[in-house]
């Protein structure tokens, strides 16, 4: 009898490693909460273009926009667990939407991270039929007029809408939200008149405003983003505390085998680690990231403190 457990013991020991190596074997699903074009979808097409070469596999990206990326994010933590089904989604679904909405999911137990692929900062931008070429005279506008004008976002609980949750905190003003679907129709609504602003990744936004369409304002990192050298900081125009970074992550269902999750982040590490992937997100304006699941385990934590006041003094706390 002990000889047979032990000899069952090692074969198990065995199965796991060979599961993992030989992993993939079939179309890996990407499920990404928000639309084409979008600055999640993106990411995940160039991160999904690359393992496909690398593994001999297709790796096939479905959007599911909707609900700030819950739908999404939904649909990836009631997959199958078998290591075939992954998510790109934003920080809304798993750290801040729990907080302000009703879930279909718990985010904590019902999927595991991987990694975090990109970041980006937030850019402010104005209708150019605004009127405003700064963020001192968007401020004294909407100190004229409270609660007369209003921004767009990518969802409830989205950077996009947290971060002009901010932006009305730090500056004592008051505007009005209406969430879209994902962040073309964002900045769309924006170019309509439809909305007067937004905060937006560069990618959605940087076109548009060279085309004259909308301005871009200011950007929401400590220091003036590379990409952007001529669009000055929150911070240099008075407004102190409106710091905010839109990434993307991939994610798994809560019970994929941690050992082709482990190998699911070091072929997507090499990725981002690659010169024509890296050139590729360059192009996009995005910064890749590649932390391991433990780091991306302990950012979440660190960001939901720090997003639970932001929503608690914002009211959008869900009762």
């Amino acid at each position: 009898m002990r000889k047979t457990l032990a000899l069952a013991l090692l074969a198990a020991l065995a199965a796991g490693p060979a599961t993992a190596q030989d992993w993939p074997k079939q179309a890996v699903n990407i499920i990404v909460g928000f639309g084409p074009g979008s600055t999640p979808d993106l990411v995940s097409r160039v991160i999904a273009d690359h393992l496909q070469k690398k593994l001999n596999q297709p790796f096939v990206v479905h959007n599911r926009p909707g609900a700030g990326g819950n739908i999404g994010a939904d649909a990836v933590a009631k997959a199958e667990a078998d290591g075939y089904t992954f998510g790109t989604t934003i920080p809304g679904p798993l750290i801040v939407n729990p907080m302000t909405t009703k879930m279909t999911f718990d985010p904590k137990k019902d999927l595991q991270p991987v990694t975090i692929l990109a970041t980006q900062p937030s850019v402010l931008v104005v209708s150019s039929k605004l009127g405003v070429n700064n963020l001192k005279e968007l401020i004294a506008l909407l100190k004229k007029n409270p609660g007369k004008y209003n921004y767009s976002s990518i969802g409830i609980g989205s950077i996009s809408h947290l971060s002009m949750v901010l932006v009305a905190q730090q500056s004592g003003t008051e505007i009005q939200h209406i969430p879209y679907k994902s962040s073309p129709d964002a900045v769309a609504a924006v170019i309509a008149g439809d909305t007067h602003m937004a905060t937006l990744a560069p990618n959605a936004v940087t076109g548009h405003a060279q085309a004259g369409t909308i301005k871009m304002i200011a950007v929401s990192t400590p220091k003036r983003w590379p990409a952007l050298p001529d669009v000055p900081t929150f911070a240099e125009q008075g407004v102190e505390g409106v710091q905010a970074e839109a990434w993307m992550a991939m994610v798994a269902p809560a019970a994929t085998p941690d050992a082709i999750v482990d190998r699911l982040y070091k072929e997507v590490k090499g990725a981002l680690d690659s010169e024509d992937v890296k050139a590729q997100m360059t192009k996009f304006g995005f910064q890749p990231v590649g932390i391991t699941p433990a780091e991306f385990k302990k950012r979440l934590e660190e960001e939901e403190k720090r997003w639970s006041k932001v929503v608690d003094a914002a009211g959008l706390r869900a009762k």
